[in-house]
C-alpha cells in the first residue's frame, strides 16, 4: 500500500480558501475513482471533490465548518500498489499514542494540551455532560443542605424523589417539608406540562455562516437609512392580471417584480448614484451603468441572491424569464458561482407574509435595497368616498454616507409614481 494526498483545489480564480461544509466519507471507508469525498463552499457557490484515485481513507485534515488554504491536505487515502488488492479490513488506520504519564502539576500549572488531527482530536475529547432534571435520576446526588439531608435521613425520604424548587436545583427544607405532607409520593405534573432543561448547540457552517458574516459586514458598517412609502397598485394588478391572460405558452407567469425591476431601470437612468457600490477601505463609490439586480431569494439552505443581469436592456416577460429561472437555481442547488455576486442594488420581497413595514438590510457593497412589503385591500378616499384600492408599502434602505435622505425621497416617490400608473413603465424616453 502507498498513500496518496488530495490536498485543497482552486476552486475559483482569486480565491485562496474555502469552507469544508460537508464530508462524504470517514476513515476506513473505501473509495472509488470519481467518487465525491467532501463538498467546500467559498462565495456562496458549493463545490464537490472527487477521489482522483481508488482506495481507503486513512485520515480527514479538517472538520465541517473548518476554513481550509487552497493547496493544505485535505486527507490522505491509501490506494493499492501494482499487485496489491485493495482491503479495507487490512488498512491500519492511524492511531493517535497517549502522551506519557507525567506527575500532575500543582494548581494554577497551565498544561499544554496535545497537538493532532482535527477529527482525530473530536474522537479523543471527553463527551460533554448533559443535562438531566434535577432529582429524577437514580445515580443523580441531589443538591440539599447538611440539614435538610439529616432531616430527610431521620424521616426515611429519599432525597431523590424530592422536587427542587430552590436555586440551581437545590431542595429546601419547604420542599421536603410538602414531600412529607403528601405522603412522600412525587408530585404529578399536569398532562401534558413538564419542565424541558435541554439544550442544542448548533455550529453555524456553510452558508447561514456567510449569511451571518455578510449581514454582520452591512449592518456593522453601514448607516442605514430607511424609507417607507405606500403604493396604489390596483392599476397594475389589473394590467398584471390582463397580461397574464393574454401570455404565449412559452412565457412566464408574470408576479409584481418584473414591473418593479423596470420600474427601478428607469428611476435609476436618473439617479445613477444609486446605483451604485462603495469600496469602504479605499472611499471609492463606483457608478454603474448596467443595472444588475439581486432577488433575495429564499432555499432550503438559506438566503441568497441571485442576480439578474442587464436588467436595462430586458423587457417585462424577459425579465420575468430570467426571475424564474435564476430562483429555481438558486433554491436547487444549481446557480452558478457568477450568477449570485455582482448586484449593484437589491429587491427583498418576502410575498405574502412581507408584514406592513420592514427595514431591509443593504447588500454590502450596494448602497441600495428595495423592500416589498404585502399587498392590502384597504378603504381610501377619493374626495367624495370611500373606494376599495390595493395598497402595498415600499421598505426601502440607503446608505447614508452615500445617499442623502432627500435623495432617498425622491428615488422612491419616482419609483411610486411608476408603479401608480404603470403605463408608464413602457413609455421610452
Amino acid at each position: 500500500m502507498s498513500e496518496f494526498v488530495i490536498k485543497m483545489p482552486d476552486v475559483g480564480e482569486g480565491v485562496a480558501e474555502a469552507e469544508l461544509v460537508e464530508w462524504h466519507v470517514k476513515p476506513g471507508d473505501p473509495v472509488r475513482e470519481d467518487m465525491v469525498l467532501a463538498a467546500v463552499m467559498t462565495d456562496k457557490a458549493t463545490v464537490e471533490i472527487p477521489s482522483p484515485v481508488d482506495g481507503i481513507v486513512l485520515w480527514l485534515g479538517a472538520e465541517v465548518g473548518d476554513i481550509v488554504a487552497v493547496k493544505a491536505p485535505l486527507l490522505r487515502i491509501a490506494v493499492a500498489s501494482d499487485g496489491e488488492v485493495e482491503d479495507a479490513a487490512e488498512v491500519a488506520l492511524p492511531v493517535v499514542e497517549a502522551p506519557p504519564a507525567k506527575a500532575e502539576p500543582s494548581a494554577g500549572t497551565p498544561v499544554a494540551s496535545p497537538v493532532m488531527p482535527a477529527t482525530e482530536a473530536k474522537a479523543a475529547a471527553p463527551e460533554k455532560p448533559v443535562a438531566r432534571p434535577a432529582n429524577h435520576e437514580p445515580a443523580e446526588r441531589p443538591l440539599a443542605s447538611p440539614a435538610v439531608r439529616l432531616r430527610a435521613q431521620e424521616t426515611g425520604v429519599d432525597l431523590r424523589q424530592v422536587p427542587a424548587t430552590g436555586p440551581a436545583g437545590r431542595i429546601t427544607h419547604d420542599d421536603l417539608d410538602q414531600f412529607v405532607a403528601r405522603g412522600a409520593q412525587p408530585a404529578a405534573a399536569p398532562a401534558g406540562l413538564s419542565r424541558k432543561t435541554a439544550t442544542e448547540e448548533i455550529k453555524i457552517t456553510g452558508l447561514r455562516r456567510r449569511i451571518a458574516e455578510k449581514m454582520r459586514l452591512a449592518s456593522a458598517s453601514i448607516p442605514h437609512i430607511t424609507y417607507v412609502e405606500e403604493v396604489d397598485v390596483t392599476d397594475l394588478e389589473d394590467l398584471r392580471v390582463t397580461m397574464n391572460a393574454g401570455r404565449k405558452p412559452d412565457q412566464p407567469k408574470l408576479t409584481i417584480l418584473p414591473f418593479l425591476m423596470r420600474a427601478l431601470v428607469r428611476t435609476l437612468g436618473e439617479q445613477p448614484g444609486i446605483n451604485a457600490t462603495f469600496d469602504d477601505d479605499a472611499g471609492i463609490v463606483t457608478r454603474h451603468g448596467a443595472v444588475h439586480i439581486g432577488i433575495a431569494t429564499q432555499t432550503p439552505s438559506g438566503l441568497m441572491v441571485p442576480v439578474v443581469r442587464h436588467a436595462e436592456a430586458r423587457s417585462i416577460w424577459d425579465s420575468a424569464a430570467e426571475l424564474t429561472r435564476l430562483s429555481e437555481a438558486a433554491r436547487n442547488g444549481t446557480a452558478a458561482r457568477e450568477e449570485l455576486s455582482g448586484s449593484t442594488i437589491t429587491i427583498t420581497s418576502l410575498g405574502a407574509l412581507g408584514g406592513i413595514v420592514t427595514t431591509p438590510i443593504i447588500n454590502h457593497p450596494e448602497v441600495a435595497i428595495v423592500g416589498v412589503n404585502k399587498m392590502m385591500m384597504r378603504p381610501i378616499w377619493d374626495g367624495t368616498q370611500f373606494i376599495p384600492r390595493k395598497i402595498m408599502n415600499l421598505s426601502s434602505s440607503f446608505d447614508h454616507r452615500i445617499v442623502d435622505g432627500w435623495d432617498a425621497a425622491v428615488f422612491v416617490q419616482r419609483v411610486k409614481a411608476l408603479i401608480e400608473t404603470p403605463a408608464l413603465i413602457f413609455i421610452e424616453g
